[in-house]
């Protein structure tokens, strides 16, 4: 198999660790993410093998910035993983986070080969009500989930040469999914190294829901293209970067 070199948002804990872990037992060269100097210490030493954990608060436009910079010091990566997410927050880290942080790093980090970002199976719950996307107002975890499949697959229509895939993890017993969640731990993270990294035809498409390594059922919202424009002119308004052409 290809080595690969993947960054991983999030990946201090949880499913980002986990995924982490996996890469570099493959071989890979792993960078990793965590939003405090703390924080990254600890993830380097759970996960030795990875070449660094950059830091940034995602809840923090600039510091937001300030990762994808120094993302970009480091050279190109084949993969990103946008993994981190937040769900017992208020409605503005929410957005802030699960939404704007992603739009942000995709359109200021150097384009890779694979981008995978991680939603949820709540975002079926999800509405995509764009008038709500103020700073002052946020969104529900559902409706952040609904729109990072927009995101996705705004991406992967507007970049054509890029595999641009969302994840549904499942229900899983992390630190977010709590002790009693039913769903396969180990499945939670594998979908999101295949997408990163497998030559399988299955994994080299784009636009696509995945669960499990399956093709899955999305919220048709997600699909609606003149929804995705609207979404990328707010993110664009509220950060102030555009969408790369």
């Amino acid at each position: 198999m290809k080595k690969h070199r993947i960054l991983i948002t999030g990946s201090a804990d949880g499913l980002g660790q986990m995924a982490a872990k996996a890469l570099v037992d493959q071989g890979h060269q792993v960078v990793m993410h965590a939003r405090d100097e703390k924080r990254a210490k600890e993830a380097l030493k759970k996960v030795p093998g990875a070449t660094h954990c950059l830091i940034g608060d995602l809840s923090n436009t600039e510091e937001t910035r300030q990762l994808a910079f120094q993302a970009n010091a480091l050279g190109n990566f084949s993969a990103i993983i946008h993994n981190a997410g937040v769900y017992e927050a208020s409605p503005e880290a929410i957005l802030a986070v699960n939404v704007l942080a992603p739009y942000l790093l995709t359109c200021l980090i150097q384009k890779p080969q694979r981008l995978i970002y991680l939603s949820s199976g709540m975002h079926l719950q999800g509405h995509a009500n764009l008038k709500s996307l103020k700073a002052s107002q946020g969104v529900s975890y559902s409706d952040s989930k609904l729109l990072l499949v927009q995101l996705c697959k705004a991406v992967a229509r507007k970049w054509p040469d890029v595999y641009a895939n969302a994840v549904d993890p499942g229900w899983v017993p992390t630190k977010m999914g709590g002790p009693g969640a039913p769903d396969d731990l180990q499945k939670g993270y594998e979908t999101q190294v295949w997408l990163a990294v497998s030559d399988d035809p299955k994994a080299l498409v784009s636009g696509r829901y995945f669960f499990h390594q399956k093709e899955a059922r999305s919220n048709p919202e997600g699909d609606d293209i003149t929804l995705q424009n609207e979404l990328m002119k707010r993110c664009a308004s509220m950060t102030g970067v555009p969408f790369p052409a």
